[in-house]
């Protein structure tokens, strides 16, 4: 299931195809300490190819965009 992009769904923010779930909620279960696994079990309409392209769409993404240094007072938590 490649990406999606549809104003009808989920505001128009991409998705797996044939989902609901966006790349940016899958990124933040990755970036929250969610293993493949545990995101397997959680949405089993999923599968780890899934994962892998909400990731690549991502560095696809940024690759593109051009990046500024944040004002000063923005920090990055982890």
């Amino acid at each position: 299931m490649p990406i999606e992009i549809n104003p009808e769904i989920s505001g128009g923010k991409p998705v797996i195809k044939g989902t609901r779930i966006t790349v940016e909620f899958i990124l933040e279960l990755l970036a929250n300490g969610w293993s493949y696994e545990e995101i397997l079990e959680n949405y089993p309409q999923l599968k780890k190819e899934n994962i892998l392209e909400a990731i690549s769409y991502a560095v696809s993404v940024l690759k593109e965009e051009r990046i500024y240094a944040p004002p000063k007072k923005y920090e990055v938590h982890s």
